[in-house]
C-alpha cells in the first residue's frame, strides 16, 4: 500500500518513532486486521503514489485521494471513507481575500498533482506556484511568498491545530469532494473486501472514533 506521509492528520511520519501514523494509516490497518492480511507500506510522492497505483505497481494506495472520474479511468475507488472539499487558507489578519472568488490575479499554491492544484489553475489571472507538499507551501503562505493556498479542509484543519493563529481559512468549502482507497484495476477481488471491511469498520464506529481522534480540532 503506496501512501504520501506529508498529510497531517491523514498521514504524517511520527517524529520520535519514524513510523507512520494518522486517520489514513490507521483505518488502513483496521481493515488489514479485518482481513487477516498484512500491510508493507511504501511512502512516496503524491503523484508517484498515483501513477504507481495506476500502473499497479502497488495494489493499493491510501493518501487523502480525492475520487475523481479522470481518477476512475486509471484505477478502482473503495466506496468513500470521508468526505472533504477544498478551502482557501490565508495569513491570519488578511481581510482583502474573503473566499475563493477573490483570488483572481493572486500568487495561489497548492500541493502538485491534488485537487487544490487543479482548481487553483482554473483561476483567472492567476499566478499558480506548485509545491511538492503542503508543508513547503503553508511555510511559503507564512512567510508572505503567496497570497492563499487551496487546500482539502480536513488537511487545513490539522495544520491550522499545529499553527495556532498564524493562518486562517476563509469563506466556504466550495467543491464536493470524496476520499476513497485506490486500487490496481485489476484487483477487483480485493477491492471487494475493501469495501466490506470499510462497511463493517463504519457500522461499528471505527470511521467515527478515527475522526474524534485525529480530526477532534474542526
Amino acid at each position: 500500500v503506496v501512501t504520501d506521509a506529508t498529510f497531517p492528520p491523514f498521514e504524517t511520519v511520527d517524529e520520535a518513532t519514524k513510523e507512520l501514523t494518522g486517520f489514513d494509516i490507521e483505518l488502513m490497518n483496521a481493515i488489514a486486521e479485518k482481513l487477516d492480511i498484512e500491510v508493507e507500506y511504501v511512502n512516496t510522492g503524491f503523484d508517484p503514489a498515483l501513477a504507481g497505483v495506476a500502473s499497479c505497481q502497488y495494489d493499493a494506495a491510501i493518501a487523502a485521494i480525492t475520487i475523481t472520474d479522470e481518477r476512475k479511468a486509471q484505477m478502482l475507488f473503495s466506496e468513500p471513507y470521508i468526505n472533504a472539499g477544498q478551502i482557501v487558507v490565508v495569513r491570519s489578519g488578511n481581510t482583502d481575500i474573503k473566499g475563493y472568488a477573490d483570488l483572481t490575479g493572486k500568487t495561489v499554491a497548492a500541493q502538485l498533482g491534488t485537487t487544490g492544484a487543479i482548481e487553483a489553475e482554473k483561476i483567472a489571472d492567476v499566478t499558480f506556484k506548485p509545491y511538492d507538499s503542503y508543508d513547503l507551501a503553508f511555510l511559503d503562505l507564512q512567510n508572505g511568498q503567496v497570497d492563499a493556498v487551496i487546500v482539502d479542509y480536513l488537511t487545513a484543519v490539522g495544520f491550522l491545530g499545529k499553527n495556532p493563529g498564524t493562518l486562517q481559512m476563509v469563506g466556504e468549502v466550495f467543491t464536493d469532494e470524496s476520499y476513497g482507497i485506490a486500487v490496481c484495476k485489476n484487483k477487483t477481488d480485493l477491492l471487494d473486501k475493501i469495501n466490506a471491511a470499510l462497511k463493517a469498520l463504519t457500522d461499528e464506529g471505527k470511521i467515527k472514533e478515527l475522526e474524534t481522534k485525529f480530526l477532534a480540532g474542526e
